[in-house]
Formats: C-alpha cells, structure tokens, sequence
C-alpha cells in the first residue's frame, strides 16, 4: 500500500466499521436487547458423554475426570467436524458389512472397526502424508509383514478385504502381548515397539494411563468417540434417510492369472469403463500388470443393476443411522 492513501484505507474501514455495528445492533435496539439476542447464532449444544462407556467387551468408567475429559474433548470435536463425520457414517453403510464379519470370523472384536474408521473414515483410498495407505492405514513395510503384495502396480494396503485380513493379524499379535485392546489401540497408532516399552517404565498396564505424545494419548479416545457417534448419531444431530448411505458394490468376481497389457481395455471387455474397474478394485496402482508369476488375482466387475441408484437395493446396516 502506498503512503498516501492509508488515511484513506483508515476513513473507509472505519465507515465500514460502523454500517457493520448499525447492521448487527440497530440504533434503536438498547444495550440489554443486543444481549439478550439470541437469534444471530445457532444454539451449540455440548454432546452428553455416558457415565461409562463399553469397548471391547470392557467397561470404562468416566467418573475418572481425566478419563472424562479426554473423551469429552473428542466426542466435541468429531460432533462438529460435521463433513467428515457424515461422510464417515455414509461409508460406514457399505464397508461396515465387509470388515465387521472379517473381524468376527478372526477372534477379533467387533468394535475394532472403529479403529478402521478413525484411521481413514472408512476411505479406501486414504492416502497419509507418511504414505500409509487404505482403510487401515498400513504403511509398506508393515503391510508387507502381514502378507501384503506392495509394489508398483499392485497395492493390496487399498484392497478392503485383504487389508482387514492383514489388520486382524496385526491386532491379535498385539493382544497376545497388551492383553487389553485400548493397549492394542494405542499400538496401531504408536507401534508396538512404543508401547511396549512405555507400560514397563511407567508402571502400567493400559495405554489409557501412559503418558505419550499427545496424538497417541488422544487415539484410544477418538476410538471411543466414534463408537459412540456411529452407535448414535441421531443423538448428535445427524439425520439420514436410507438412501442418503453409500450402498455397498454389487459384484462378480473374475480371476486374472496372466499379464494385463492395458486395464483400460481389460474394462472394456468386460462391460466397464475404465473409472468403473479401479474404483472396485483400488489395490490396482498402474495401467497394466506385469504379472511373470501367473498370480492368480481376483478382479471384482460390478453388476449392472449396481451402476444406477434407481436400480440398487437400499441396504441399511444398522437402523439407528436413519430417521424412519
């Protein structure tokens, strides 16, 4: 700004200034009307936290104040991070019925899931600024570990199935040593190396008492924040009808144990586009596939009646999302 002209910018701003207050607090309203006015903002409800609340088949109880507090600050924020929140119990419709079963069928609580929805709000294609990736948020290496192909053109961190698969060995070796899934918890986000090494120098036996960086001593806590939210969400003020949810893919299966030269005209020949084929099956990371072993992999097509909302069936996993 030049020199001369900030008296100007002075003289506007301060015009500005007043039809702003003239605006909000007319000259005729009184100084106790203008605070008893209540209709120039939205009335902002704190979320009521339970008394205790269940994870696992464990009950806490949040007559701890710091137990309380922390859930309290969590269940605030995510109550009104209302986009991604929504979008979260959206997603939870069609991949809630693909992990919840995995889970069951793998000694694992159901209640785990929620780990996978704090981790990427149910976005299979969730990608971190440290590169993990997928539902679950498996960085390379760990990935690999549990059984993972990772490479160029294939990247099975991003297929749903086979990452919950991989999640359900990851927790059940971290349950095998805490003995406590909130210490599981804590390990997903931590590394078990972390955790392990903090319960034996601070005396305890579960990552709720640990004190850590801030970021893994809020995660068990946003864990508990989701269950309850996803478990109600009416009650926090999200209302949805049935056929506002993300419906689960509709599906067949087709194996491929040879070379792909071009995806694109994969697709094609059989009846898709080209987006269709690496929305279903984000673990495809290039445009062919190399594939010199004769891997055999499973390549999901949609069904027809799957590619028009009019035609596809209004699932609802769990009725407590909608309104009736």
């Amino acid at each position: 700004m030049k020199p001369t002209s900030i008296k100007t910018f002075v003289a506007a701003m301060a015009v500005t200034t007043m039809a702003t207050a003239t605006l909000f607090f007319p000259a005729s309203a009184s100084a106790s009307s203008r605070d008893n006015d209540e209709t120039r903002f939205a009335n902002v409800v704190n979320p009521t936290l339970p008394r205790s609340v269940t994870f696992a088949g464990q009950k806490f109880d949040l007559d701890n104040s710091d137990y309380y507090e922390r859930l309290d600050r969590e269940l605030t924020a995510m109550t009104f991070t209302h986009g991604t929140t929504l979008l979260t119990l959206k997603r939870a419709n069609r991949y809630m019925p693909v992990i919840v079963p995995i889970l069951k069928a793998n000694g694992v609580p159901e209640d785990l899931v929620y780990l996978c929805a704090i981790e990427s709000n149910f976005n299979p294609l969730a990608l971190s600024t440290a590169k993990a990736a997928g539902l679950w948020q498996f960085m390379p290496s760990t990935g690999r570990e549990y059984g993972l192909e990772v490479n160029d053109y294939v990247d099975e961190r991003y297929h749903p199935i086979k990452a919950t698969e991989a999640a359900t060995k990851y927790l059940k070796d971290a349950y095998a040593r805490y003995g406590s899934w909130e210490s599981v918890a804590a390990s997903y986000n931590a590394g078990m190396g972390r955790i392990t090494r903090e319960l034996a120098a601070q005396g305890t036996d579960s990552a709720f008492d640990l004190w850590l960086p801030q970021e893994t001593m809020r995660y068990p806590f946003r864990l508990l924040a989701m269950k309850i939210i996803l478990e109600h969400p009416k009650e926090f003020g999200y209302r949805l009808r049935a056929d506002q949810l993300y419906q689960p893919y509709d599906y067949y299966v087709v194996p491929v144990n040879s070379p792909v030269d071009s995806w694109a005209d994969w697709a094609k020949e059989h009846g898709m586009t080209y987006l269709q084929l690496r929305t279903l099956n984000p673990w495809i990371r290039s445009s062919s596939l190399p594939n010199k072993s004769g891997k055999v992999y499973e390549v999901f097509v949609p069904k027809k009646k799957s590619l028009t909302r009019s035609n596809r069936n209004k699932d609802v996993y769990n009725h407590d999302w909608v309104v009736k």
